[in-house]
């Protein structure tokens, strides 16, 4: 639901130099190998326990919902983990100020912060065969909470208000309905952009997103197709 790191911070954090080169998952919409990702898993963090039937629900989903249209993906992957995941902060789950999860890890644990559900979402709809350039990875500041906050933005096309996909609440809205967030930058695997009066502006590329980085190279070590893109 929120990030830790105070605005400002979490900005700069993001924008500087210190970030390492990016890397995009590839083959999104081959299909993935459950039964080679699930061994790998538990090699990885021990017996899976009820994590394995949330994976095994995953695997069904998106199995499942191929053929069916942007709209109702958007509506069923963004239910599913919004119900399969419940929220804890980075440091009573990992003991960390800020980590981020692969839907493996999320899914295993069946818990996980803002970014957790974004990810695992983001990568949910790439795999279904959404195009990355309809999605973005977006931090905002939830001002109810004044708080710090991701979530999943869906642009139909270039210049559409987006949909957002929330862990805060089941209803995807645009963002125009969504007065409570307040957008600050957002992200997917080809760039970085930021608000502004004449709309979105593209001011980088994922090279120096190194928990991005980190969040794909777990994900190779758990049996995802993944390809390093210059």
């Amino acid at each position: 639901m929120a990030v830790r790191l105070a605005l400002p911070r979490t900005l700069c954090w993001l924008c500087s130099a210190v970030l390492l080169a990016g890397v995009l998952l590839g083959s999104l919409q081959a299909d993935w190998d459950f039964s080679l990702i699930s061994r790998r898993a538990q090699a990885l963090y021990g017996p899976l326990g009820e994590g394995a039937q949330r994976i095994d629900a995953w695997q069904r989903l998106l199995a499942t919902q191929k053929q069916v249209g942007e709209l109702e993906q958007l509506k069923v992957v963004n239910q599913f983990f919004n119900k399969q995941i419940r929220y804890e902060e980075d440091i009573d789950l990992w003991h960390q100020d800020d980590y981020w999860a692969t839907p493996i890890e999320a899914l295993w644990k069946g818990a996980g912060d803002c970014e957790d559900y974004a990810i695992a979402k983001y990568f949910s709809l790439r795999h279904l065969g959404v195009s990355s350039d309809k999605l973005r990875i977006t931090y905002v500041k939830a001002l109810r909470l004044n708080r710090a906050h991701m979530v999943l933005t869906y642009y139909s096309s270039p210049e559409a208000i987006p949909l957002v996909l929330d862990s805060l609440i089941d209803a995807i809205k645009p963002a125009s309905q969504r007065t409570d967030l307040l957008p600050v930058y957002s992200f997917n695997a080809e760039g970085l952009w930021l608000p502004g009066a004449k709309g979105n502006k593209k001011v980088g590329d994922t090279k120096r997103l190194s928990r991005w980085q980190d969040v794909l190279k777990k994900m190779q070590a758990e049996g995802f197709p993944v390809e390093t893109i210059n």
